[in-house]
């Protein structure tokens, strides 16, 4: 007897309907063709173990499974429960006539019980497309796939209340979550608040003007001068994460198994801290089966590079790329997939591999040469994608001590937000723009446009600081950031000063 029930596959961030087709016909073996991974050929035993301990029989009898289309490759064993039925269904023990309304996934356990599965957000939205009336998954994941509205998603613990679903004797328990609800409940809900942050002003100012424009930044100072800190700091004060950036940013999470069982969304916007022993593909996402990095989990979110210089050169050059196009491309042989990318990056490192280059107070032991050939580990061109160079001072102790409330991440972020406005009424036309770190070098020339006064302060800074030429693009992104903080429609001279101030690293003799 032949019949088909439906899975799906997960490519990239998005989902396949796979139709699982099972015939038994004379004969003793299992076969599973449609390009299957070793994970899905592995299957019959955990079948067969969770049939026989549900009091369900395996068929004697030669069992084939197609996996159509079979020019895709499936992998993974989150089709367990989609072959298990079609036995069951294909064998007599399960009732058909509402198999083709429900897409099934879900791993075996050998006792019967189900494991969770990756993706469940992307293959809940593609079933709602192909017309599924349902999605019967694992508990764990049912929250996930309940965001989709207009489908009926059911958390199940083990094969058996399937089974008696689909022969009507039981019911399961729709899982029902309001999206909004869910949205909005703990839309600015960040542990760290700015206010616990004793001095550091103009650090403060610094990681404001990134948050308004969406520039990448790069802190420099001595240990403990509290770079870690402020970073970890920065999300509290970005925007909200519209509804839409929420969905997305899930939908990579969702893939890479990140969400918890007791999430729904990814409300807050994600903030990663992967250590310098990194590598190149945990970095930027792929494997021999491809799965989204570092940069893809940070979409929409910061991705926090501490110890720069420690990173091997090859992870931080292939991040260059995704840097510009907001966006990684994983290629192989036979497909190509896409993961979502635009993230912040914010980078701290120490000045020397002392740490105490330009402190005020101790004195640095690095050899002559040491701090130039330290601060050479980052490429030039990497460096040409990070907007402000800011460099970190110590606290000192009265400021420490300091009972004095500082400024909380609230009100901070309320300017970002009005300054994003701005930006969004200025890039209206452009849906690929969102913030003025996006911008292209023509669009640079066309919005940031500076008074006589502005150029000469610019043509001398350039002249006595010995500002490199890539420096001056992001000098009038800063600016215009800047202007649009003070609600200017005009880039001032005080702007172009301000950002001038966070050039560090371009100025000649920076590092001896």
């Amino acid at each position: 007897m032949l019949v088909k029930t439906f899975g799906s596959a997960v490519y990239g961030i998005e989902a396949i309907t796979i139709t699982i087709e099972v015939n038994i016909i004379a004969g003793t073996k299992y076969f599973v063709v449609g390009l299957a991974d070793t994970a899905i050929k592995e299957s019959y035993f955990r079948i067969e173990s969770a049939l026989k301990n549900c009091n369900y029989r395996m068929p004697r009898q030669q069992v084939v499974v197609n996996m159509a289309p079979a020019d895709i490759r499936k992998e993974g064993s989150a089709y367990d429960l989609t072959i298990a039925i079609g036995v069951l269904a294909a064998s007599g023990q399960v009732e058909n006539e509402n198999l083709d309304k429900y897409l099934i996934m879900g791993e075996l356990s050998l006792d019967g019980g189900l494991q969770p599965i990756k993706g469940a957000l992307p293959i809940s939205i593609q079933a709602r497309k192909d017309g599924f009336k349902g999605f019967i998954l694992p508990k764990q994941n049912a929250r996930e796939a309940a965001i989709v509205n207009d489908l009926e998603v059911y958390g199940v613990e083990n094969i058996k209340q399937v089974v008696d679903f689909f022969n009507g004797n039981g019911q399961l328990e729709q899982e029902i979550v309001n999206t909004r609800e869910e949205f909005y409940k703990s839309l600015t809900t960040y542990e760290s608040d700015f206010s616990e942050v004793r001095g550091q002003e103009n650090i403060k100012r610094a990681l404001e003007i990134a948050a308004a424009g969406g520039h990448n930044v790069i802190l420099i100072g001595p240990p403990g001068a509290g770079k870690t800190m402020l970073a970890r700091r920065l999300p509290s004060i970005l925007p909200p994460l519209s509804l839409y950036e929420s969905l997305e940013t899930t939908k990579i999470h969702s893939v890479a198994g990140k969400l918890a069982a007791a999430d729904a969304l990814v409300t807050v916007r994600p903030f990663r801290s992967p250590h310098h022993t990194i590598s190149d593909v945990a970095l930027v996402g792929g494997g021999s089966n491809p799965q989204p990095g570092e940069i893809s989990l940070a979409h929409n979110g910061v991705l926090f590079l501490d110890e720069l210089p420690e990173f091997k050169r090859s992870a931080l050059e292939v991040m260059r790329q995704p840097l510009e196009e907001r966006r990684v491309t994983i290629s192989r042989a036979k497909f190509s997939i896409d993961y979502p990318s635009s993230f912040m990056l914010v980078a701290s490192m120490n000045p020397c591999p002392c740490g105490y280059f330009n402190h005020p107070e101790k004195e640095c032991v690095c050899p002559p040469g040491t701090v130039q050939k330290y601060l050479s580990k980052i490429s030039g061109p990497l460096l040409d994608r990070i907007d402000l160079h800011v460099e970190v001072t110590p606290v000192n102790f009265t400021e420490l001590a300091s009972d004095r409330l500082a400024e909380k991440s609230e009100l901070i972020r309320e300017r970002v937000i009005h300054a994003r406005s701005i930006q969004a009424e200025r890039f209206g036309n452009r849906p690929d723009l969102h913030a003025n770190a996006q911008m292209g070098t023509q669009l640079v020339r066309d919005i940031c446009k500076i008074s006589p006064a502005g150029q000469n302060l610019l043509k001398k800074a350039m002249e006595k600081l010995g500002l490199s030429a890539r420096a001056y693009d992001r000098i009038l992104k800063v600016a215009r950031t800047i202007a649009d903080l003070a609600a200017s429609e005009e880039i001032q001279i005080e702007h172009l000063a301000e950002a001038i101030n966070f050039r560090s690293l371009d100025r000649e003799g920076w590092a001896g």
